[in-house]
């Protein structure tokens, strides 16, 4: 039908143009025949023709134009089809392209759009549209997941840390809270919590709580350090995370009846110095996921610090309990010794005044004292019973006429040789703590008094010794000196007397004021404490000057204007008079876990601000993605123009235009890259750029030095010729050398990346 009606066309203006052109002679012949005074007639006719050469010409102007006509009538035919058909490809194609957007508009993205090969960019163009979709909704969701899996996290090291502050004085309580709330959060079906226990040099775990578990599987609830899965995890000091368990591992009992879990979890509770203070044992139906697991240890090592505090904390109690008892002791002691010591004093100046009642008070001295007499050379020349007994030596025969270095340790005998020299010259007495040394080498600590007793003339006649044995009492005080020694290291010390001024701060917490030494600046607690915390804390202070132990933390402010947090105890140490004689504060940094409290807080204010403003953006996000696709067929049309001109300009160019990706495959080859290489586009495109510069297999002695090979700059990320133009040669298709000049241009958008060479061949001519 198409065909019949181009045809009739056709045939129509060729009947036309003959028309015309026989009616156009007869008007010629007429006005020539007019113009002679002729009358019209075929005689007529026939003379014009006879007068006038050129009407003959005339008459071939018919079949001329007949002929002209039909050719004009052929090519305008020819020429409205392919026109029409160029009209119908169009249309077709924008209705593709169109089908194609809405189909993307609806949320489609798994349709793919196909085009002739001339409009293969719009293809590839739509279609990378399409994966630019797909990739922006998968990284959503990923981020959605992420942002639920955090948030999940943060809310619950939130509320394992509240839990952790809540039950500090109850252990039992704690573990119990932890195992269950750990279990239900997790979804584990079995939990339980194992303590570290030391007894008689023997380290053992016993389970102080758990959640659902076969009794019958754990019937002892004790495990040896070492033993089982429990032991192994806290001699190697690492998670043990089992995926695949035997049937009769463990048996999980629920509603659904007894299945064996697909993972369980052991976490050891380690400090920051790597003790291990427990074990945490999770079982489950499924497998925890890795953010579960990191959800676990964090949770472990807040467990774990927490232990290792209410240990230091039970430890620091006992040792304040027993330092005050000793500390009385001592002072009743020292009281006892200062009262016997001035009845010495009196006893002797009496003695030298009352002659006859020394030999009374000889014997009293030698029932309460320890009682020895040297000549000025050190030799024993007397002893008492209690000086024989306390030295174990079983009568006065074995230590009379011995040297007096043998009662004295050897690492005293020096600087007691001085103090002898200075005795026997009558120089002044000695009143100290001394060591001993026993017939059996055992160490005798004596409060003694070592004086020069002068004869009549007052000259040195002899050294009395006096002592009394306080052996028990030194070791109890050395023991005592070593716990207060090993809790300054461990611990932030600090003693005050009752008016809040600082007596000593041990090295601990020195360092964290950032002071070497007590200054001006910090005399008082209060020049320590935070200023908005005095008032409440002088109601604090006025309760432990009452003998209640006040714990808690409190803001600390450095020399530097930092601010600390400390958790301690405040105890008050009393004279023999039952009055307070100072405070002494234990305590620890908790600086850390008060900025993870305070940053959660912010976190969740945060994100539920940003949970609002995401309600809001979702409804502005749906109004405007409205607005853009109907906005994106006029911005497509005109990017693609842009495109088309900018191509089309760049094929033309005198100079090879080769672009490649960041993966390195060409996506554009221009028309004088086609004659440089020798190779069409069709076939370069999509390809690598090693298929046009492949690696170069030139032995060294045939490489120039001075001319590098183009495949050295000619590389995604290169960056030596950026906006630089340098002589390189290239190897075409025929395996010749040929010298060019390069120029590269780069190009970045988001993750996309474009690197271009202009490549202009060095032509030499002769003139």
């Amino acid at each position: 039908m198409e065909n019949t009606q181009k045809i009739k066309k056709f045939n129509i203006f060729i009947i036309t143009g003959l028309i015309i052109s026989i009616v156009y002679i007869l008007i010629i012949f007429i006005v020539e025949i007019l113009y002679n005074g002729y009358s019209i007639s075929f005689n007529s006719l026939r003379i014009i023709h006879k007068e006038n050469v050129i009407l003959w010409l005339i008459d071939f102007l018919p079949l001329t134009f007949f002929i002209l006509t039909y050719q004009i009538g052929r090519w305008l035919t020819s020429s409205f089809t392919e026109f029409q058909e160029q009209i119908d490809f169009e249309q077709k194609n924008s209705k593709k392209t169109l089908d194609f957007i809405e189909q993307l508009r609806l949320g489609n993205t798994n349709v793919k759009f196909e085009a002739s090969q001339q409009k293969d960019k719009l293809s590839r163009s739509l279609n990378n549209l399409r994966n630019e979709i797909v990739r922006s909704k998968d990284e959503d969701d990923t981020r959605q997941k992420e942002e639920k899996q955090r948030n999940w996290k943060n809310e619950g090291l939130a509320k394992f840390g509240a839990i952790l502050r809540e039950n500090l004085d109850n252990l039992e309580k704690l573990t119990e809270e932890i195992t269950s709330n750990l279990s239900k959060y997790l979804n584990a079906k079995q939990a339980g919590f194992f303590l570290l226990k030391e007894e008689k040099n023997e380290k053992y775990f016993v389970m102080s709580a758990f959640f659902a578990y076969d009794r019958k599987k754990y019937p002892e609830k004790k495990f040896l350090w070492g033993e089982g899965l429990i032991g192994a995890c806290a001699l190697v000091k690492k998670t043990i995370f089992l995926t695949d368990t035997s049937n009769d591992f463990v048996d999980i009992t629920s509603g659904l009846g007894k299945a064996n879990p697909r993972s369980i979890i052991l976490v050891p509770l380690k400090d920051d110095e790597d003790n291990v203070h427990g074990i945490i044992e999770l079982a489950s139906f499924k497998i925890f996921e890795e953010y579960e697991r990191e959800f676990i240890f964090q949770v472990a090592e807040s467990i774990a610090s927490t232990l290792a505090n209410i240990k230091i904390n039970m430890r620091t109690s006992e040792l304040l309990k027993e330092s005050q008892k000793q500390a009385e002791l001592m002072a009743q002691q020292e009281d006892k010794m200062r009262r016997n010591m001035e009845e010495l004093k009196i006893t002797q100046i009496e003695a030298a005044k009352q002659g006859k009642e020394f030999r009374s008070f000889t014997n009293s001295v030698n029932h309460t004292l320890i009682r020895a007499e040297y000549n000025l050379d050190g030799i024993l020349t007397y002893a008492n019973t209690k000086f024989i007994e306390i030295l174990q030596y079983d009568m006065s025969s074995e230590i009379e006429g011995k040297h007096i270095l043998t009662f004295i340790h050897n690492i005293d005998r020096e600087w007691f040789a001085s103090l002898w020299d200075r005795l026997r010259k009558g120089g002044k007495h000695f009143e100290g703590d001394m060591k001993h040394i026993s017939k059996k080498g055992k160490e005798i600590w004596t409060m003694a008094t070592y004086v020069s007793i002068r004869d009549e003339k007052g000259e040195p006649e002899k050294i009395l010794f006096l002592g009394i044995d306080r052996t028990n009492d030194k070791i109890v005080n050395i023991d005592y000196q070593g716990q207060i020694e090993a809790l300054n290291r461990s611990s932030i010390k600090a003693t005050f007397k009752p008016d809040a001024s600082i007596i000593e701060l041990n090295e601990r917490y020195l360092s964290l004021l950032e002071i070497d030494s007590i200054t001006d600046n910090y005399k008082s607690l209060f020049d320590i404490l935070s200023a908005e915390t005095h008032e409440r804390f002088q109601v604090i202070w006025k309760r432990v000057l009452r003998g209640k132990a006040s714990e808690g933390r409190q803001k600390i402010i450095t020399k530097s204007k930092k601010e600390l947090w400390f958790r301690g105890t405040y105890t008050v140490v009393l004279d023999i008079y039952e009055q307070p004689a100072k405070i002494v504060y234990i305590g620890y940094n908790i600086t850390q876990q008060v900025k993870i409290e305070q940053e959660n807080k912010e976190q969740t204010l945060i994100l539920k601000k940003q949970e609002k403003e995401l309600q809001k953006s979702k409804i502005e996000l749906a109004q405007k993605l409205q607005e853009t696709k109907n906005e994106v067929r006029t911005q497509y049309q005109e990017i693609e123009t842009v495109k088309i001109l900018n191509d089309k300009m760049l094929h033309d160019m005198l100079d090879a235009v080769v672009t490649v990706n960041q993966d390195n495959y060409i996506i554009f080859f221009n028309h004088a890259a086609e004659e440089l290489w020798n190779v069409k586009q069709n076939i370069v495109l999509g390809k690598k750029i090693k298929y046009l510069i492949p690696p170069d297999t030139t032995s060294d002695t045939d490489k120039d030095e001075l001319v590098p090979y183009i495949g050295e700059y000619f590389k995604a990320g290169a960056k030596s010729l950026i906006g630089k133009r340098r002589e390189v040669y290239m190897i075409d298709k025929n395996q010749q050398k040929q010298s060019v000049l390069i120029t590269m241009s780069e190009a970045t958008v988001g993750n996309r990346y474009n690197l271009s060479a202009f490549i202009q061949k060095i032509e030499i001519e002769f003139f």
